[in-house]
């Protein structure tokens, strides 16, 4: 491809992009595919010779597109948004076409600097005190791995890196059941082993992690001769929402000297709006604290932000400094590399930087809100419909229910023919979970284009779709 073709496939991809976008209402939110149906229309092996770009595109369109779910569709209300304001889908046009590595400080000053900045800006965003640095990770399955990582360096005084595991006490780390399956990732990639991160017990209207369990747990530990290393709060968890009491929580940690990091994928967005942050009252005590602006902020995937009490401890976890990668000359630079996993890092700090700058503080807080009391409403809505039931309050914007069956037996079964028929219906899109043993169906407003409209119009789909499954009856 040519400077000149490069230039007229860069246009008719922005302008498929902007179509694409501007017709998404029409379109099923979920793909209706079915297993196979796409990989059946793929070429078995790839091509030996160049096909022109005109083929590729219009087998792109005919082929892939009818198997893609719409994460941008406004009608979107299962798992949590995975959303990419149209800002910040240019500014990634230009992050792709600049294609940098910004590993280092010197490999792209700009990133880093900007990188830098940005974060500062969601801190104070945020409400988070001074003394609060950060990074930005590709996902809080990164930040929450590099967090686990220095809770075992520092509980094993730094000899984990360069001894292993074998013959130390056995590790241990602190969580509810209600916290994301990254955590259990971080634990296994650690080394540390699912056997060893104990569950607390939890209670009340957010499920929260109950602190006199936790401390009892810390101290058993103790007694068995293990080695607590750390605490992992949620506020917001993926299936209700579950949220921790950071204060009390982090009361405990400070006590017995154990990191905590707090896990606020989803909802840590929501603290731009200061009424929210009762939600991670003593949130200043964590050690770490992630939160995807990728989710309800509006930054296109991969976005996650990693903020740090102390990188030094992070770096002195996971920095590398070869010859080759040494910045050489210059003193006081960052570089962010030392303060992830992966070596290569993308430009990611560009897009925050267009989408905080072309919506502002205020007209992103606006959003949340709307997707908080369009949320509130439906929730009462579903209410007051004979046969519904909310088996969990709206958290923000997420909230459960589920329809009774007309055999109450038949219940989980009947709900997951509901969330089925719902999905396959097209108008919108839900996801199921489990609440102490038993099938609810989630709900949560979050798309960056919704409206109330869309929300009214999931009312109708989920009553309508629920009466037919019924025989017409609620």
């Amino acid at each position: 491809m040519d400077h000149e073709e490069f230039r007229k496939w860069s246009h008719r991809a922005a302008d498929w992009g902007a179509d694409y976008r501007g017709t998404l209402r029409q379109r099923p939110v979920r793909a209706q595919a079915q297993p196979g149906d796409i990989a059946a229309l793929i070429a078995p092996s790839a091509p030996e010779t160049p096909e022109p770009m005109e083929k590729i595109f219009s087998e792109f369109e005919r082929d892939i597109m009818p198997g893609m779910t719409h994460w941008q569709h406004p009608r979107f209300f299962a798992y949590f948004p995975a959303n990419a304001a149209p800002v910040s889908v240019v500014a990634e046009y230009l992050v792709s076409a600049i294609a940098a590595q910004c590993m280092l400080w010197q490999t792209s000053p700009a990133a880093t600097e900007l990188e830098t900045k940005v974060i500062d800006w969601l801190r104070q965003a945020l409400g988070l005190p001074e003394g609060f640095s950060g990074v930005i990770q590709d996902s809080a399955s990164s930040a929450t791995l590099s967090a686990v990582l220095v809770m075992r360096e520092r509980a094993l005084g730094w000899s984990g890196n360069r001894s292993g595991l074998s013959g130390q006490p056995r590790l241990r780390v602190y969580s509810s059941d209600q916290v994301h399956t990254s955590i259990d990732r971080a634990i296994w990639v650690s080394g540390i082993g699912e056997e060893n991160l104990v569950r607390v017990p939890t209670g009340g209207r957010w499920r929260s992690m109950t602190p006199d369990a936790l401390e009892a747990a810390i101290k058993a530990d103790v007694a068995a001769g293990h080695l607590p290393a750390g605490v992992i709060a949620c506020v917001g968890g993926t299936s209700v929402g579950a949220t921790d009491d950071i204060a009390a929580i982090g009361a405990i940690a400070r006590r017995y000297g154990l990191y905590l990091h707090v896990d606020a994928a989803w909802a840590g967005s929501a603290m731009i709006c200061p009424e929210f942050r009762h939600f991670w009252t003593g949130i200043e005590e964590a050690d770490s604290i992630v939160f995807n602006p990728h989710k309800w902020l509006g930054a296109q995937f991969d976005c996650s932000i990693h903020f740090v009490r102390d990188p030094e401890s992070l770096v002195r976890t996971l920095a590398i400094k070869p010859e080759y990668l040494k910045t050489h000359g210059k003193d006081g630079v960052v570089n962010y590399s030392e303060w992830t996993v992966p070596l290569g890092r993308r430009f990611r700090a560009l897009k925050l930087w267009f989408l905080l700058r072309a919506h502002g503080l205020e007209g992103l807080r606006e959003m949340i809100r709307n997707h908080v009391r369009w949320s509130e409403k439906l929730a009462s809505r579903l209410a007051e419909v004979p046969g519904f039931e909310i088996v969990t309050e709206p958290m923000l914007s997420l909230f459960s229910f589920r329809h009774q069956a007309r055999d109450e037996h038949m219940t989980d079964e009947h709900n997951l023919a509901l969330v089925t028929a719902i999905n396959d219906d097209g108008r919108i899109y839900l996801t199921q979970t489990r609440i102490d043993g038993r099938v609810a169906i989630r709900f949560q407003a979050g798309q960056f284009d919704a409206t109330e409209a869309d929300v009214d119009a999931a009312f109708h789909a989920i009553t309508e779709i629920a009466s037919g499954l019924n025989g017409g009856k609620a």
